[in-house]
Parts: structure tokens; C-alpha cells; sequence
């Protein structure tokens, strides 16, 4: 049987955390800054986590 390849564009944006938690990047904050105040723009610097309705998926795209 053949290996289970990764996608690579999942891998280049989520990273397995602990058991079964899947760590992402927050949206909103490539560009477009200076209208964001500034408290927006700092609690978007934090990571969040997968929700557990996309959970399975994206445990999917990375092989688990």
C-alpha cells in the first residue's frame, strides 16, 4: 500500500498541537492594518485553534 501523502498547502499553514488540536494562523491581519485599531490588531497576532466542525478535514489534509 501506497504512503499517505500530506498536503502541502495544509502543512504549510496548520501544526499538530498535544492530542487531536490543530493550531492555525488568525485572518484579517496581512494587510489593511492602519484602519484596524489597535487592540484588533494585537489580539489577532495570537494563534487560535481549529474549530471541531473543520477538525476532521484538516486532520485529513495533514495525513492523520
Amino acid at each position: 500500500m501506497s504512503k499517505v501523502k500530506t498536503n502541502s498547502a495544509a502543512k504549510k499553514r496548520f501544526k499538530l498541537v498535544g492530542k487531536k488540536k490543530v493550531k492555525r494562523a488568525q485572518a484579517y491581519h496581512r494587510h489593511l492594518l492602519t484602519k484596524k485599531g489597535a487592540k484588533r490588531r494585537r489580539q489577532l497576532r495570537g494563534g487560535d485553534y481549529v474549530s471541531k466542525v473543520d477538525l476532521s478535514s484538516v486532520l485529513v489534509l495533514l495525513g492523520h
